[in-house]
């Protein structure tokens, strides 16, 4: 983390990622050196890090977000799931 941080807040985030997050397909003496990349914001297929950047999320959340950041329609029908039935185990010949 060697790197100077525009956002103050960068370097606690990416030293709590670093202690606490096993970055998968990372090389780890590289992400030593500068900390992981801190995304803060999405809408649409865009997204910004910490320190103000608009990326592209071309790989779309890495596949679970193909439709989107964003989308009232989903937030609101995912509320209305979450109201009636967060969650429940399928243990023992359950389904939901």
């Amino acid at each position: 983390m060697n790197n100077a941080q525009n956002n103050s807040k960068t370097a606690h985030w990416q030293a709590l990622s670093q202690a606490h997050h096993l970055a998968p397909f990372s090389d780890y003496k590289q992400l030593a050196e500068k900390g992981p990349r801190i995304i803060t914001e999405a809408k649409g297929v865009h997204l910004w890090d910490s320190e103000g950047n608009k990326i592209l999320d071309g790989m779309a959340g890495l596949w679970c977000v193909a439709v989107g950041y964003g989308r009232e329609e989903l937030v609101e029908a995912a509320a209305t799931q979450m109201r009636q039935l967060p969650f429940y185990n399928t243990f023992f010949q359950t389904a939901h």
